[in-house]
């Protein structure tokens, strides 16, 4: 049997330390090492070592009998969160590591949601039981409130032969039939394992255990409960399925693709195609640590990486073209620009910057061709500082970055029809698209309602590809457009002028005709919050807020301490966390999520400071090209609707 599980937590809860007992009690590793002594196996790398977080998500292999585990230590900083959610989009299981001391810290939080959010069943584990000022009983009940009623503290190890009494009571509780066997002293062992089992699995019991990684007290006792309370049902007989979950490359800048086989098999020399291109596997490989072995195939269920394979990206369900990439849910809301003064030219450092996308794609690199500019898209300026290590120690390119500015977007607030004709000498292309405001959060969507009769199925597909093969700009900042849904009404082209390139004009100028008629709106990134602190503070709590331009819920008042939730723009709430830390002397908790964009809370500043001239990029034009007397002529986009060619 095949199990994939995470190890998350909050930075400094003690996760990569966990993740060492465990490897080493396995005999998986020869050695434990320490994060203070910049040994650990699974923080491999040289950045993470000096700086003592994981940054990375690695994985180790475990064999346990006829089990195999892939353990995945992930990143607890929130500047590198991409990284643990695409590792949790694999796993089977996940542990939370929680401090005794600290207790549920804000990270954590952002945890739990995105483990429900996939719905991967989910341990707690209490670590640190061991120092001052622990307290397992006060944790549990935090737990309990705050992620889940169904949390349940192991007082008394489960086996085989036994299961406590607390167990069975717990059971009996949200079960009639099992109510009705233990009121009769019938309920036996087998069941409670297997109803305990099935409740774990769908996300109704999270069992939780205590111990201490450093003096590696309770880590073992865990892991066997564990693996009797945990299974996957995996097929290997269908057709072969892969996640692409990670991207590296090694020391040759060679492509090696991690995935995780959701079902059937994969071997060496499998072919897979991605649109016109076809590749083939040359190399299998089961990595522990930054240690690997080959392998001729795998099956389903196992976490495994390849060579040969370079057209699929992160997201990505190798073996079906169907299978649509989901979105993630955390996404960067800064955006820094890159300075450069070296002796490699530009280019090169942009072909950098794509390698390092391919392996981290929230990185989003912008390439401004007029300014010759690059830019990245970022989660925080930790992030920057690696990013900076990692070009010049990996690389030898030595950059850095401006100050990060907050990424905004735009949408449109009104239906309109885009009209796009493109007419240049021997060229030919119309496009009409409806423009309609979609629901926030929903991206870009495309719909398709022009008959084969007034225009070939391959040339709608292409208006289709041009939509979606990059970001568009906005009239208002030239920031992305998002939340637009595309209808194709009709378009034409020639039978012997229509040439390639001519419909990604036509469509290009079809939507910022559109967007010039529209009502436009700015958007930004909002956070939702969550504050704890004294009564005291809930005053200037709420005035705080107020001023950021964020909203609030009804205050949850107790005697000793104030709970507020609510919303607030990233621009003006990124650095709170400073001055709340301050003015509650370190003993408030400030949780900040990423929830999404809205309307810009100060939209006409926003826009005079970046200065965007609409009419003056050069990859758009919303003016409309057509062609008399052997010459092409603009038609501007106020009079391009009368000039169309195509009725509706």
């Amino acid at each position: 049997m095949y199990k994939t599980i995470g190890v998350l937590a909050h930075v400094d809860a003690g996760k990569t330390t966990f993740s060492e007992q465990l490897l080493y009690h396995t005999n998986s590793i020869p050695a434990r090492g320490r994060v203070d002594h910049q040994d650990t196996y699974l923080d491999n790398h040289a950045i993470e070592r000096a700086r003592g977080i994981t940054i990375f998500a690695e994985q180790g292999r475990m064999q346990i009998g006829d089990d195999t585990y892939t353990l995945i230590d992930t990143p607890g900083h929130v500047d590198f969160s991409p990284e643990m959610e695409r590792a949790i989009r694999v796993m089977d299981y996940a542990i939370i590591i929680v401090s005794a001391v600290e207790g549920l810290q804000g990270h954590t939080e952002t945890v739990w949601q995105l483990l429900r959010q996939y719905h991967v069943p989910t341990f707690f584990f209490i670590n640190k039981i061991d120092r001052e000022g622990a307290n397992i009983a006060t944790v549990t009940e935090q737990l309990q409130k705050e992620c889940s009623e169904n949390v349940l503290f192991i007082e008394e190890p489960l086996s085989i032969e036994t299961v406590p009494t607390q167990v069975a009571e717990w059971l009996a509780e949200r079960d009639e039939h099992l109510l009705e066997q233990y009121l009769e002293q019938t309920l036996d062992v087998t069941t409670c394992l297997e109803r305990l089992r099935l409740m774990i699995r769908h996300e109704q019991a999270f069992l939780c255990f205590s111990g201490s990684a450093l003096k590696d007290i309770g880590i073992m006792e865990f892991f066997e409960q564990f693996s009797q309370l945990t299974m996957t049902n995996y097929e290997a007989n269908q057709p072969f399925l892969g996640e692409v979950f990670k991207i590296r490359h090694d020391e040759q800048n060679q492509r090696i693709t991690f995935m995780k086989a959701l079902q059937g098999k994969l071997q060496v020399r499998d072919e897979f195609h991605f649109g016109d291109v076809s590749e083939k596997v040359t190399e299998i490989r089961l990595y522990n640590g930054s240690r690997f072995q080959t392998a001729k195939e795998v099956l389903a269920g196992d976490i495994f990486a390849v060579k040969g394979i370079c057209e699929a990206e992160i997201g990505d369900v190798v073996g079906d073209t169907s299978i649509q990439a989901q979105p993630f849910e955390l996404v960067p809301t800064l955006q820094a620009k890159v300075t450069y003064n070296g002796v490699i030219h530009i280019k090169d450092v942009l072909r950098t910057f794509r390698l390092l996308e391919a392996e981290e794609p929230s990185l989003r690199v912008v390439w401004n061709e007029k300014f010759k500019d690059i830019h990245v898209h970022v989660m925080g300026v930790i992030q920057l500082e690696v990013l900076v290590d990692v070009l010049e120690n990996r690389f030898q390119i030595p950059v850095a970055f401006e100050e990060p500015k907050i990424l905004y977007m735009e949408t449109i607030s009104s239906t309109v029809i885009g009209y796009g004709h493109f007419e240049p000498l021997k060229h030919y292309a119309e496009v009409h698209l409806k423009m309609e405001p979609a629901p926030r959060g929903t991206g870009i969507s495309f719909f398709n309602a022009c008959h084969a009769d007034h225009l070939s199925v391959g040339h709608q597909r292409l208006i289709e590809k041009h939509l979606f093969e990059r970001e568009h700009h906005g009239l208002l900042t030239g920031y992305a457009l998002t939340d637009v849904r595309f209808t194709l009404l009709t378009g034409r082209a020639h039978n012997k002028h229509t040439e390639g390139g001519d419909f990604r004009e036509a469509t290009f100028r079809a939507l910022r005709q559109g967007l010039e008629q529209a009502e436009n709106v700015l958007l930004e990134p909002y956070y939702r919050f969550k504050m704890k602190a004294s009564s005291d503070f809930v005053g200037r709590m709420m005035t705080d807020i107020q001023q950021a331009a964020g909203t609030f819920d009804t205050p949850s008042i107790t005697e000793d301490h104030v709970i507020l939730t609510g919303r607030a723009p990233v621009a003006t709430f990124m650095s709170y966390s400073t001055t709340f830390a301050a003015y509650t002397n370190g003993k408030g908790a400030l949780t900040l999520q990423f929830d999404g964009y809205d309307v810009c809370h100060n939209t006409e500043e926003v826009i005079v400071q970046i200065g965007y001239d609409k009419n003056a990029d050069p990859e758009y034009k919303s003016s409309s090209i057509f062609c008399a007397k052997g010459k092409g002529y603009s038609v501007a986009w106020q009079d391009a609707k009368e000039a169309m060619h195509c009725l509706e």
